[in-house]
């Protein structure tokens, strides 16, 4: 089985294809200027990146694996894409004025990571971790065995993260002020090969060995009906200032 934080190379145009994006509105309240130089670490596809050249000057994007960059080249032009890790940021000290991580934080919550973050950081300058999750206070369209299933396939890897501190205690081990917090709602509307792209998206099922991941997509999509599905999605903001 494939390493997780590795397996999105294995699904990087259906991650492209199907993963969310961010509402921009969301970054409104983040106390970042437009003239800004911006870090999105771990950018992936740059599902985030987009939304960050659109307000901010500047944006360099850094991510580890080759697949996913190279689709983040082609679709955001706009940003420097650099090879990198959350360990090892290939910046300066106090080179930028934010560092954004968008869906990836639980990958590298660690104080090494903390480390390199506030390292490239300028005194004063924000981090903002931003991420989607299902909005449970709305019903989801899609079909209640299919919901079941993702729940049942998604339990081990929720158990990891729900085991880890909570990203405010890391947060508080390194040289930032007081943590604040919002969200906004938003759809994440696909169509039937949308959901199943971004089932097969995920690390939970796109680490798994070849036989077993086409066995669970066939399981899946025999769940699943056809139609457009406008999934109730909540976009979460998480930022601090650097001291």
């Amino acid at each position: 089985m494939i390493e997780p934080a590795r397996s999105f190379d294995r699904a990087a145009d259906e991650y492209e294809r199907a993963r969310a994006s961010y509402p921009s509105a969301l970054l409104d309240a983040v106390p970042v200027a437009a003239d800004a130089e911006v870090l999105d670490l771990a950018a992936g596809t740059g599902k985030l990146t987009r939304v960050l050249t659109q307000r901010y000057r500047r944006v360099i994007a850094v991510e580890p694996l080759g697949g996913m960059r190279a689709i983040l080249e082609r679709v955001v032009p706009d940003a420097e894409a650099l090879a990198g890790s959350a360990e090892a940021i290939p910046l300066a000290d106090e080179s930028v004025d934010a560092v954004f991580v968008a869906q990836a934080f639980h990958w590298f919550a660690n104080d090494a990571a903390l480390g390199e973050i506030a390292r490239v950081l300028r005194p004063g300058g924000i981090l903002c971790l931003v991420w989607n999750e299902h909005d449970d206070e709305r019903e989801s369209p899609l079909p209640a065995a299919y919901v079941e299933r993702i729940a049942e396939l998604h339990a081990s890897a929720l158990q990891a993260v729900r085991a880890a501190p909570p990203w405010s205690e890391v947060i508080a081990r390194g040289p930032f002020g007081d943590v604040r917090e919002l969200a906004v709602a938003h759809d994440h509307v696909l169509d039937r090969a949308g959901v199943l792209d971004n089932a097969r998206s995920t690390s939970w099922i796109a680490r798994r060995p070849d036989d077993d991941r086409e066995a669970i997509m066939g399981e899946l999509g025999a769940l699943l009906n056809g139609g457009v599905f406008a999934i109730p999605n909540r976009a979460n903001a998480m930022w601090t200032v650097r001291t």
